[in-house]
């Protein structure tokens, strides 16, 4: 890794959409679904203002993380549950510890919510240092047989109770913009 570089994360402002999805879609090599799937839950009902945060270095956003709503199929009820995903940095600062700044201090500002869980569809050997952990192990189903197994992770926030185990049910919003798990 190189050297990190300062950075502040905080909740992005409505006004930074546009510069949010730019840097977003950059940081995945052009990836235009990147930009749909964040059009997509920008007009959705997972879409919370207070959840996507943004990491501000030198008065210029650099990387971004988005948490939108989604649902667990638990045995006593659905639950509202959050999902991690996408997560950017700018191509010229990845590797710096700003992905690493933005999952940290996201958590730590979710802390307080009624969510009881984080899940994602992420690298097994990057997310265990947040405190991630294999959701099949925690009794979880991913919501397509196209997510590997070690990819799917949870993170249980202080509101989680033993009861709430169950499938994972996606927004629409990744649906749409066939964003879940991996095709061949």
């Amino acid at each position: 890794m190189s050297e990190t570089i300062p950075i502040t994360v905080r909740p992005m402002r409505s006004g930074e959409f546009a510069t949010m999805r730019a840097l977003s879609i950059a940081a995945f090599e052009d990836d235009a679904q990147i930009g749909e799937v964040l059009d997509l839950l920008h007009e959705s009902w997972a879409w919370e203002d207070g959840l996507s945060f943004v990491a501000e270095s030198a008065g210029e956003l650099v990387g971004q993380v988005l948490y939108s709503h989604a649902m667990l199929d638990a045995p006593k009820r659905t639950v509202d549950v959050l999902v991690l995903g996408p997560i950017g940095v700018r191509p010229d600062l990845q590797r710096r510890g700003v992905g690493s700044k933005l999952v940290t201090a996201s958590l730590a500002a979710l802390q307080d919510r009624d969510e009881p869980l984080v899940f994602l569809e992420g690298h097994p050997s990057y997310y265990p240092r947040f405190g991630f952990q294999l959701g099949v192990d925690l009794g979880f189903t991913a919501p397509s047989v196209r997510i590997p197994r070690e990819a799917f992770m949870v993170y249980p926030l202080p509101a989680h109770e033993p009861w709430m185990t169950g499938a994972l049910v996606y927004p629409d919003a990744f649906w749409r913009a066939d964003a879940v798990g991996l095709r061949k």
